[in-house]
Parts: C-alpha cells; structure tokens; sequence
C-alpha cells in the first residue's frame, strides 16, 4: 500500500476529500474530489486513469489542473483502493457501466463538465458512452485502447500461472516492457512509471482483467461518441498504437488526434495548454 500525502496532488490551497461510491452490489470504487482555491466557472472535471495507473504517475497534471478545475478523481475496479467482496468479473463492459454509475452519483449536469479518462479509462469511456446518464461537454482521451495487445505466450502464463506467482514473474515483465514493448532511451519516465504501478498491482485482479482485455476490440463503438473529442497520442509508445488512435480519431465524428510524441508529455501539465484551447473551441472561457 502506497502511502502519500493528497496536498502533494494537488494545487495549493485547494480542499479535498475522499469517498467510496457504491456502483455495484459486491464494489465501491475511490473518488477523491479536489475543489481549487478560489471558486471557479469552469466545468469540472471527470479524471479517470489507465489499467493499475497510480496517482503518482498523475502528480505534476493533477496540480496543474487543479488550480483551477473541480477535479473528481476516479479509481477503477482493478485498483486497490476499490472496495470488492466475493467474485465479480473485469470486462471492460462492467468498467463502462461503473463510470455511468459514478457520474450519476456525482450529478454531474449534461452538458457541464468534460471527462478526462486515459488508456484503459479512455477506452471505457468511448464503450460506455451510450450508458452515462448525462452528456459530457466534451472528452479528452489520452491513448485509448483499440485492441488489448497481449501475446500468446504471455496470455497462457496468465491463464496457467496462479496469482501467487506474480511476484516471481513481475522482473521478467519488466524485462519484456523494456527490450520489446517500451522505448527506455526515448522515454525513461514512461518505463520508470510502468514498473512502479506493476510493483503496487494487485495480481488476483490483473489477472482477471488481462483475460477479459484480450479478444476486446473498440471498433464498433466510435460511431456513437458525439461529443467534441480530443484524442491524445505519443507517436514513441508502441504500447499504445499510433495509428489505431488516428484511426479512432477519424470514425469518431467530432474527434480530431494530436501527437504529443512520448507518453510522458501526455502525462505532463503540457496537456493543460490542449484543454484550455480544447474549451476555447467550445465557446468556454479558461478564467
């Protein structure tokens, strides 16, 4: 269990608390909603991170975008924070609908606030998108997943292996990230932040996840995202693929694609400068 202080994450001055919010019978999923210092007009904001990403690897955003945004934080099911009793499943359909229920809970107002989602919670949100009680102003989605990339060899160690093994097979992953998968001399941060979050995952729900990510493909889902949409790419990280998120960024019908060429630059206050130009092009003052 990390432990780490919230005032870390976010501006300074800003109020901020924690609540479990109950989206199924058997899971309450984490929300920490940090409101900024000074009252604020513009519409908040639905963060949702990728599959076993950790807080710290959203610091410097998180501080950057609340300086001036409500910022509702959503943890996932896979993640630790996430309160599970007894077997439930991992299918990106029971992500979608968890996202549904929080906005919900949230009363988030249609057409008053934009969702901010990355990999995983970016994908979630695009299969979701029917099912959310409220429309979003807008989206930014950083890298969603078309396709879950997993190669035979390692969907049957996943499949064969009991969880238990994890941590013996958890060097060996981060071997295989590094030499196949990840480009350490073109973004360091990126494989840095990827081992810490293997480090902290919890393996029984990785695992449950992993085999029902593999045969999941996004493609038939695109058509019915009307929002205007920012798709967020990082042309050097082969793990998620550039040309299926230009892909997704032309079916989509109000989507257009920017390239921030590494993964650490999408996970920078860099991105701050698209969401203010992103709310300008819907009319929305950033003040």
């Amino acid at each position: 269990m990390i432990e780490f202080e919230l005032k870390d994450f976010c501006a300074a001055g800003c109020h901020y608390r924690q609540a479990q919010i109950q989206v199924a019978p058997q899971v309450s999923l984490q929300v920490t909603t940090f409101h900024p210092p000074q009252p604020t007009k513009l519409p908040p904001i639905l963060f949702i991170p990728g599959w076993i990403s950790l807080i710290t690897s959203w610091q410097s955003v998180l501080q950057s975008m609340t300086a001036k945004f409500v910022v509702h934080y959503l943890e996932t099911r896979e993640k630790s924070s996430a309160c599970i009793k007894g077997k439930v499943s991992f299918d990106i359909a029971d992500f979608s609908q968890d996202i549904a229920k929080v906005v919900a809970t949230l009363r988030l107002p249609d057409q008053g606030y934009l969702i901010f989602a990355s990999s995983l919670g970016a994908t979630a949100v695009i299969d979701g998108y029917t099912k959310l009680p409220t429309t979003p102003l807008g989206a930014i989605l950083i890298g969603p997943n078309a396709v879950f990339h997993i190669p035979p060899f390692w969907l049957n160690i996943v499949r064969h292996f009991p969880p238990q093994f994890y941590l013996g097979f958890k060097p060996v992953i981060k071997w295989y990230l590094r030499h196949f998968r990840l480009h350490p001399d073109k973004d360091q941060l990126q494989y840095a932040k990827y081992c810490h979050n293997l480090d902290h995952a919890d393996p029984w729900r990785l695992k449950k996840a992993a085999l029902s990510f593999a045969k999941y493909q996004i493609w038939d889902k695109l058509a019915a995202i009307h929002c205007p949409t920012l798709i967020v790419g990082a042309s050097h990280d082969a793990l998620h693929d550039n040309t299926n998120l230009q892909k997704i960024a032309q079916i989509m019908p109000r989507a257009r694609y920017i390239d921030l060429e590494t993964n650490s630059r999408s996970h920078s206050p860099v991105i701050m400068e698209y969401i203010y130009a992103f709310l300008q092009e819907l009319g929305r003052k950033s003040t």
